[in-house]
């Protein structure tokens, strides 16, 4: 079984201080695409203009075209740790037991716009880069070209994407009934499954979380759907066959009261 997460633009500061991290990264096969997109992003960042334009971002945002510009000496810290925001809060990677973060590592991966799928306690540095950006040799899903898609292939057993739409188009996965698409739900007071927005990053999170701390690789998606019932979310059937839905539990979509 494998998770496929997707990133997030907020990442924290700091880490170890190593300056070579890429030979330890998942997939790598990969390796010669994510020095590429390493150079040119170091590159950019010597232009601080180029960068705001290619990463749309403001002038208030110039630390981060500093992170890319120390993109070869910066420290590392495992995936998911580096990640935060809404998805990455409601995982809490770093109040796992040690052999839940183990059990990550070997089922989780997460799609970085700059390195691509890597594994959940691979070290990475802090960076910026969306999968809408476009370097001087053009954009992401052209020069990750058919990479990603081919690396996933090979990936054995079930497979979760949970990726958003933008991730999934620079490495689609080769769909079949082991290896699905999902789309977080909500189910309605009238009984119907709808798309769900607002909290659809905090149910990834939630649900990736819950899986670690079961602890078991499920074969296939209706060994998956039984624990899920038991677990408190509702692994709906396939809106098309390649597709399935994870419906929220009704608990999580009520805003917290401050």
């Amino acid at each position: 079984m494998l998770v496929i997460l997707p990133p997030s633009e907020t990442k924290r500061d700091g880490g170890t201080g190593r300056s070579s991290y890429l030979e330890e990264l998942r997939f790598p096969a990969l390796t010669p695409y994510r020095q590429s997109l390493i150079e040119q992003l170091a590159d950019l960042a010597t232009d601080p203009e180029a960068s705001m334009k290619a990463l749309k971002i403001s002038a208030r945002q110039m630390g981060e075209i500093e992170r890319n510009r120390a993109l070869h000496s910066a420290a590392v810290m495992p995936a998911i740790d580096r990640y935060t925001g809404v998805l990455f809060d409601a995982l809490d990677a770093t109040t796992l037991a040690p052999a839940e973060r183990a059990f990550a590592h070997e089922h989780v991966v997460v799609h970085s716009s700059l390195f691509g799928p890597v594994g959940a306690l691979d070290p990475i540095p802090a960076y910026r880069l969306s999968h809408s950006s476009r370097l001087p040799e053009g954009g992401l899903r052209q020069q990750w070209g058919r990479g990603i898609r081919h690396e996933l292939a090979q990936v054995p057993g079930l497979v979760l994407d949970l990726r958003s739409e933008g991730y999934a188009e620079l490495g689609p996965l080769e769909l079949s009934s082991e290896r699905l698409y999902v789309r977080v739900m909500a189910r309605g007071a009238d009984g119907e499954t709808r798309a769900l927005n607002h909290f659809n990053k905090k149910t990834k999170g939630l649900f990736t979380r819950a899986l670690l701390q079961n602890q078991v690789a499920f074969e296939d998606i209706d060994r998956l759907r039984t624990w899920a019932a038991g677990a408190g979310f509702e692994v709906g059937d396939p809106s098309s066959a390649h597709e399935i839905a994870l419906i929220a539990p009704a608990r999580e979509m009520t805003p917290a009261v401050s």
